[in-house]
């Protein structure tokens, strides 16, 4: 009762965006009344409000509290995942943006699968069968469910940090409002919520900068951290891990924005190619000043915090820590750093889920009831990571690079060159995928990691066999299929 008491601006945001949460629901379920509307929003929304959802999606407690933990962990290197982030994002905009949405249109995608395998697959007859629509389907499940995990767990740590519910009673409470809104209003609600989201986020990490910089001494702190024993390797760029390790970290997190379903299906949804162009900037700057606030925390940290032994726990122990932050503040960051766990859960849940169902299970148990199936495997897929996060493997950066690594040997080369190179086959792609998964495998197996981040390789091996097997078997034109 005491806590409820000095807490009070908590618990009314929480009463207040929960409550806007299941509005954003019912007005998806209004706009859901069909597959298109319940998968990409029938095709009609603004580049402004997609911008938002697309940085709100991205930036989750990975971003809030394992990017900001690793900073503390590696230093100012680690300020290069920020840089390429950026970057990647306003790439991501301009050159695979544009055609996919484009694409998507005019082949009647609904899901990546769906893309590829228009794209791809020259026989329409029975396309929904073929072998590739099922490979992609299932490495989208797979990486879905590794980052839920971590999503889950940054959750629950949430909880368990700020409102002292236990942690599986966090990640259960977690799964009973995720499931609720995204499931009921599908791609409607979950864009609009990620919009009340990434506001929340935005000020929030100002909130996070402001405090902890004027805890830490002031901005220019960074310069007397240099002065501090044992603290010199915070400014060298193999001081926390060889650069060589860490840049293919940065890189595997940053392939996500070209290559991440959740991430591209955003693009599924603009309107025309002026939103398109409205949405680039909105979501190259948000994701901008959300990440340059947020990474500088790590450092900082070093200056407040002492016996740190989970960089997980930073900026939870940061933000409860009466000392660096006042009441209202604390409290409202409870809200906008929920706010964004839950951003990127429903749009990985809504892309995972729609994927299991349209292209793993529909090709084989056809039904009229399409929108009820996929709820259906909304709330299924997201009771399994919940139940598998109790006891996550990893922290939440490790679990979260891994799969964008899956996702970056897997659908890089497929996407991109499938966007912008009048040649491919089906069989070029899946192969690209064995060759990618198999070296990151064995990479990992054979702890080769500690001098070369495993993404370098399977990058470039997926790449390669993409391109020598494509210029090999005959290609399938870059145009839309107008056969039935």
């Amino acid at each position: 009762m005491n806590w409820m008491s000095q807490h009070w601006i908590a618990l009314a945001l929480l009463t207040g965006y929960t409550g806007m949460l299941f509005y954003n629901a019912y007005l998806g379920s209004q706009a859901s009344r069909g597959m298109d509307g319940y998968y990409v929003g029938n095709r009609e929304m603004s580049g402004v409000v997609v911008g938002i959802s697309f940085f709100a999606t991205f930036a989750s407690t990975n971003t809030y509290i394992g990017h900001a933990g690793k900073a503390y962990e590696y230093g100012v290197a680690w300020f290069s995942m920020a840089l390429l982030l950026v970057v990647f994002s306003w790439i991501s905009w301009r050159w695979i943006g544009p055609p996919l949405r484009r694409f998507a249109a005019q082949w009647d995608a609904l899901t990546i699968p769906d893309f590829l395998g228009s794209r791809y697959i020259a026989s329409k007859h029975d396309a929904t069968k073929h072998p590739l629509l099922q490979t992609s389907a299932l490495v989208i499940v797979f990486a879905s469910l590794l980052y839920l995990l971590a999503i889950f767990k940054g959750a629950g740590h949430l909880f368990q940090m700020f409102l002292d519910i236990p942690y599986e009673a966090g990640v259960g409470l977690t799964l009973l409002i995720v499931v609720l809104y995204t499931s009921v209003g599908g791609f409607v609600s979950v864009v609009r919520t990620d919009v009340m989201q990434g506001i929340l986020m935005l000020l929030g990490s100002v909130v996070i900068f402001y405090f902890v910089t004027r805890a830490a001494g002031g901005v220019e702190a960074i310069g007397a951290l240099r002065t501090v024993p044992d603290k010199e390797f915070l400014f060298e760029l193999n001081g926390g891990i060889p650069f060589a390790v860490l840049l293919g970290v940065s890189l595997s997190g940053a392939l996500k924005l070209l290559a991440d379903p959740r991430q591209l299906s955003r693009f599924y949804a603009l309107k025309d190619e002026a939103e398109v162009r409205r949405g680039k900037w909105i979501a190259t700057l948000g994701l901008a000043i959300v990440l340059a606030c947020l990474f500088p925390v790590g450092l900082y940290a070093h200056l407040i915090l002492t016996d740190v032994t989970d960089t997980d726990l930073i900026v939870p122990s940061l933000v409860n820590d009466p000392g660096v932050f006042p009441v209202w503040a604390t409290d409202f960051l409870i809200v906008s750093i929920l706010a964004a766990a839950m951003s990127s859960m429903d749009s990985v849940l809504l892309v995972a889920a729609s994927t299991l169902y349209k292209n793993l299970v529909a090709p084989f148990r056809a039904s009229s009831q399409e929108l009820l199936w996929t709820r259906t495997a909304v709330i299924g897929f997201s009771v399994v990571a919940a139940i598998l996060a109790l006891n996550p493997p990893g922290d939440i950066v490790e679990i979260t690079i891994f799969s964008g690594s899956l996702y970056a040997v897997c659908f890089f080369p497929a996407v991109v060159f499938g966007l912008h190179w009048d040649s491919g086959s089906s069989r070029a792609v899946l192969w690209s995928m064995a060759v990618g998964i198999t070296t990151l495998i064995i990479w990992i197996s054979a702890d080769l990691r500690q001098s070369l981040h495993e993404v370098f390789p399977a990058l470039l091996l997926s790449t390669l066999t993409y391109y020598l097997l494509s210029r090999i078997d005959r290609s399938v034109p870059l145009t839309p299929d107008t056969t039935t």
